[in-house]
C-alpha cells in the first residue's frame, strides 16, 4: 500500500533535484531514464524507519477512519516500529496482538483510564479504578506492553484543585503495588486548556508533585511535548528538570497539533536533547497529519535526520 502513495512523496525539493539531475544527464548525452530510481528513498518509501528516534504512530489520529487492524498494517508498511492508541475497549485485542507480532510492530502504550470525575473525586473509594487497572494489566500482557496512560480527571464543581489532586494520589497509591508486581507503569498526563478546558491537571510541575506524593516507580508522567509547549514552554530545560518522573514522551507541533515541521517548535533540537538524556523508549506521534499520512511521516523523518 505504501507504493500507492509514492507519487505523493515527491515534494518540491525532490522535484527540483530530479529535474537538475535530468538536465545534467541530457547535457552529457546519456539516457535520462536511469535517474528515475533515485527518487525512491527510505524517506519516501518507509519514512517510519527514522535515523535516531524511535517513533510510535498514534493510530487514532493517523490513517483516517480505517479499521484498527488495517491501521496496524499501514504503520508497518510505513516502517514505524510501534503504534500507540487510546482505549482498548471495542478493539480486537487478540487479533491485534497476533498481527503486531507478524509485522514486528510493538505497542508503546495505550489509554487505561479516560476522562471523567472518578479518580479525582474525594468521595470515590477507587474500586472501579482498581478493577480497571487490573484489566489494563491483562490487556498490556496480551500486547507485550508495559505502559498505559491514566487521565487524572476533569474539574468537579465545588472541589479545589488540591483536593482533586489529593484524591487522585490516593487512588494511584491504591493500585501502585499491583503495577509494581506486574511490572507495568501508569503514566499520568498533564493536558492543556486549549484542547482540554476544565481539566484538573495542567503543566509538568503539578504532575511531578503527584508522582512524588505517590512515591512509586510504577507511577510516572506521559510527558506530551505539545501540551508542555503550550502550558510551560522551555521544552528542553523543563524536560531535564522532570526527567526522573518521565515515563513516556509524546509530541505534536504547535500551533495546529500537526507533525513536526508544521509549527514553531524546532523538533530537531528537541530530539537531540532526548537522545542526550538517554531516553530508551518510543516517542508517540500524537498529532494529526496536516495534509496526508505519507507527507507527515516524511516530515517526521526529516526532523529526526540530524546525525
Amino acid at each position: 500500500m505504501a507504493s500507492r502513495h509514492l507519487p505523493d512523496s515527491l515534494n518540491r525539493r525532490d522535484a527540483c533535484r530530479i529535474a537538475a539531475t535530468s538536465l545534467a544527464i541530457g547535457a552529457a548525452g546519456t539516457q535520462p531514464a536511469a535517474s528515475a530510481p533515485a527518487a525512491i528513498t527510505q524517506e519516501s518509501a518507509t519514512p517510519g524507519r527514522t535515523r535516531n528516534t524511535k517513533f510510535a504512530v498514534n493510530v487514532e489520529m493517523w490513517f483516517g477512519r480505517k479499521p484498527f487492524l488495517e491501521k496496524i498494517e499501514l504503520a508497518a508498511q510505513y516502517g514505524f516500529p510501534a503504534i500507540e492508541f487510546w482505549p482498548y475497549e471495542g478493539k480486537p485485542v487478540a487479533e491485534a496482538a497476533k498481527l503486531l507480532k507478524e509485522k514486528n510492530v510493538a505497542v508503546s502504550q495505550f489509554t487505561a483510564w479516560p476522562f471523567g470525575t472518578t479518580l479525582n473525586n474525594p468521595a470515590s473509594d477507587h474500586e472501579d479504578f482498581a478493577r480497571k487497572i487490573q484489566e489494563s494489566c491483562d490487556v498490556a500482557d496480551q500486547l507485550s506492553c508495559n505502559l498505559f496512560t491514566v487521565v487524572i480527571g476533569n474539574d468537579i464543581p465545588g472541589v479545589t484543585q488540591s483536593e482533586m489532586h489529593a484524591a487522585a494520589i490516593r487512588g494511584l497509591k491504591k493500585v501502585a503495588r499491583v503495577c509494581e508486581q506486574r511490572r507495568k507503569t501508569i503514566m499520568i498526563e498533564p493536558m492543556t486548556p486549549r484542547n482540554h478546558p476544565n481539566h484538573c491537571l495542567y503543566g509538568g510541575e503539578h504532575a511531578i508533585e503527584i508522582c512524588r506524593a505517590v512515591g512509586s516507580p510504577s507511577v510516572k508522567i506521559n510527558w506530551d511535548l505539545y501540551h508542555m509547549q503550550i502550558v510551560d514552554g522551555d521544552l528542553c530545560m523543563r524536560m531535564r528538570e522532570g526527567w526522573d518522573y518521565i515515563g513516556y514522551l509524546q509530541l505534536a507541533d504547535n500551533p495546529g497539533r500537526h507533525e513536526p515541521g508544521t509549527g514553531e517548535v524546532c523538533y530537531t533540537r528537541v530530539f537531540r536533547e532526548i537522545a542526550a538524556l538517554g531516553y530508551p523508549g518510543y516517542v508517540g506521534l500524537e498529532c494529526v497529519p496536516e495534509t496526508d499520512d505519507l507527507t507527515a511521516a516524511q516530515r517526521v523523518y526529516r526532523a529526526d535526520d540530524w546525525s
